[in-house]
């Protein structure tokens, strides 16, 4: 009880304290007085067409894409210009400090393969993380366009809130379907690590490096470890039969790659809504500061496994006995 009487006096005495105190209890009884204002969190699946009438394939996820794409390009651009300048700003010296990071962690893994592999795996790791973090900025996901409403031009940009006002029931949709008469709300702004499509091609694009590393190495003998029938008797079936299984295991790969991104970065998405559905305030800071770190570590892990993939592929088969 004592303990109790000393905190609360200190509270009232100490103003930083007092105000920091305040302020907590301010935004958490906010949180609550809005809810009944919040709109159910809208979660899809696959990325959204943006144009009701337009192309099906000019979607959220597309449009994020193109603006990570010219946001590296830029910051490629401004990095060389600051270089050539010989004083060296902020901008340049953290991009130089990445560069660094990044080279020389793949000098540890591939070692003298390192230079070959360093624009591929940067690029890579780059385009991923500006990609994952992309779907934390405020207003991605929540400022988009309706369809169907009944208003003329048929489309406009407005607040995911707003609406949920006009139909609660298409707030929440794990599928993008057209429901009739009804306006159905599309984002902006998708994170392109939250659509499959992007994630497949991204591994689809790996997957066909490490086959070019492969080849380019070893030439011909490079496909021996697929179709190995050399063998006389039991032990020519056994290498035939792995050789299949090695060819399963590439494609399988494409596979893990699209899935293991999309799944962790959509999963981080959902949980921020949801958290946010349920206390506006306060509640899903310490979320954000979990996928910051999610973010990042999957960029890593993607990377790092591309750089495995493509040293392992030049090594020949003849090598691994």
């Amino acid at each position: 009880m004592n303990k109790l009487v000393g905190f609360f006096t200190n509270l009232v005495q100490d103003p930083r304290r007092r105000n920091i105190t305040l302020g907590v209890l301010v935004l958490l009884v906010g949180s609550i007085i809005l809810k009944p204002l919040m709109s159910s969190p809208h979660v899809s699946l696959a990325a959204e067409p943006l144009l009701e009438h337009g192309p099906a394939w000019f979607t959220n996820a597309l449009l994020t894409t193109l603006i990570v794409d010219i946001i590296l390009i830029v910051l490629a651009l401004a990095t060389r210009a600051g270089l050539k300048e010989g004083v060296p700003s902020g901008l340049v010296n953290f991009m130089e400090m990445v560069i660094e990071a990044l080279y020389g962690l793949l000098e540890n893994v591939a070692g003298k393969n390192a230079k070959r592999f360093f624009p591929i795996a940067a690029t890579i790791f780059l385009f991923v993380i500006m990609s994952n973090y992309s779907g934390l900025i405020p207003g991605v996901g929540s400022i988009g366009l309706y369809h169907g409403a009944e208003k003329e031009g048929g489309h406009a940009i407005i607040l995911d809130n707003q609406v949920a006002a006009a139909d609660e029931k298409v707030a929440f949709s794990l599928f993008p379907a057209e429901e009739e008469g009804h306006a159905k709300f599309v984002p902006l702004l998708r994170a392109p690590s939250a659509d499959l499509n992007v994630t497949f091609a991204l591994a689809l694009i790996t997957m066909i490096m490490v086959q070019y590393y492969g080849i380019s190495s070893l030439g011909g003998k490079y496909f021996k470890k697929f179709f190995n029938f050399g063998g006389k008797g039991f032990m020519g079936a056994i290498f035939g039969v792995v050789g299949i299984l090695e060819l399963i295991s590439e494609i399988a790969k494409i596979i893990s790659f699209a899935f293991r991104l999309f799944g962790n970065i959509f999963a981080g998405e959902v949980l921020l809504a949801v958290m946010a559905f349920l206390v506006a305030f306060l509640l899903p800071m310490p979320f954000y500061g979990l996928e910051l770190f999610v973010g990042f570590i999957q960029a890593f892990v993607f990377m790092m496994l591309a750089v495995v993939f493509f040293s392992t592929a030049m090594v020949g088969h003849d090598d691994h006995h």
